[in-house]
């Protein structure tokens, strides 16, 4: 069986321009969690999912971040008191989206899907035809294909013996699996116990549960910075792309910035992962590679002779090395930039 057999159709998307606010009613409007950025040919240009809402300020992350993690728990829509949050965020959906995505044809197999949400670690892929997106894979569709053939879109369960389906693969036996709700675990009737040791216990296994958690948030953040690094150092700025960029920095002037925000990446795309940028080195363009080597590139040719400077800088700290690094266009006066 294809993509094309199991997808769902009926797909929401946003544009690039879309205000922050505006994807996360989206998000809550339609009951899902994660929504592909397209331009107006339906072209997909990134996805944004509800850990992409979060606050880019340090100090105000850190505050929320115990709140919006129950909040924005996997699988649930964007909780209505976020939005009120998101009230005083300007940015766009183009400036937030993971870019680029990953997509499939229509005519790709389910068994390499299940392959690539495993090894890419994500729950969904857009589905395209003729570079347009059609549809969305999603775990829950593949997981149909195995719970039986009455459940696939144009089969039919009386005079289908199941014979056309395709062998699970192992991947998607254990898509079926971690979708299992596991079983609670049996009544403690030490948990009951009323004394100032017992209450130290459960005040113990709290900050326990709470490490483990902070322990779990940083593997995923790794592993999406290590996926997002590695599609940025494949991908190529595209004409389009840098229109749309363009399009944002006037609006920021606009608004009376002096910079704009061209593109938040890993550190691990620069060959030195970042060092130089946080230096600062002169020499820190050289560093760069993939997307934020094409930007520097374009930069130089069409902008840097109309007075226009680029800027890196680290925008954060993880573990005190640098995380992600920011490629600022600026029309204002600042210092280690790129001339």
């Amino acid at each position: 069986m294809k993509a094309a057999d199991v997808m769902t159709t009926n797909i929401v998307t946003v544009r690039p321009e879309a205000s922050v606010r505006a994807v996360a009613e989206t998000l809550l409007k339609h009951g899902i969690s994660a929504v592909p950025v397209v331009d107006g040919e339906g072209r997909p240009l990134g996805v944004i999912s509800e850990g992409d809402l979060m606050p880019r300020n340090e100090k105000a992350r850190e505050a929320r971040r115990d709140w919006w993690l129950q909040i924005l728990s996997e699988g649930d829509a964007v909780h209505p008191d976020y939005l009120q949050f998101l009230k005083s965020d300007h940015r766009t959906a183009a400036q937030i989206m993971v870019s680029p995505v990953l997509t499939v044809d229509e005519s790709v197999s389910l068994a390499e899907i299940a392959d690539m949400l495993f090894e890419n670690n994500i729950k969904r892929v857009p589905v395209l035809r003729d570079g347009r997106i059609v549809g969305i894979v999603s775990r829950a569709d593949l997981l149909k294909t195995i719970a039986g053939p009455g459940h696939l879109r144009g089969r039919d369960p009386v005079h289908d013996d199941g014979s056309a389906l395709p062998m699970a693969s192992d991947k998607l036996e254990a898509l079926s699996q971690k979708h299992k709700a596991a079983a609670p675990p049996p009544h403690d009737p030490a948990a009951d116990e009323v004394s100032a040791s017992a209450f130290q216990a459960l005040r113990v296994e709290h900050e326990q549960h709470e490490e483990e958690q902070r322990r779990e948030a940083k593997r995923i953040a790794d592993e999406k910075h290590h996926r997002q690094a590695s599609q940025m150092l494949a991908s190529h700025l595209t004409d389009e792309a840098w229109e749309h960029m363009m399009h944002n920095a006037r609006a920021t002037a606009k608004k009376g910035e002096e910079e704009h925000l061209l593109l938040r990446f890993p550190a691990e795309l620069c060959s030195d992962h970042g060092r130089a940028v946080n230096a600062p080195d002169p020499e820190w363009p050289s560093t760069l590679r993939g997307m934020a080597a094409d930007i520097y590139l374009r930069w130089k040719a069409e902008l840097r002779p109309h007075g226009f400077s680029l800027q890196a800088r680290v925008v954060d700290f993880p573990d005190g090395i640098p995380g992600d690094i920011g490629l600022y266009l600026s029309w204002g006066k600042h210092d280690d930039v790129a001339h």
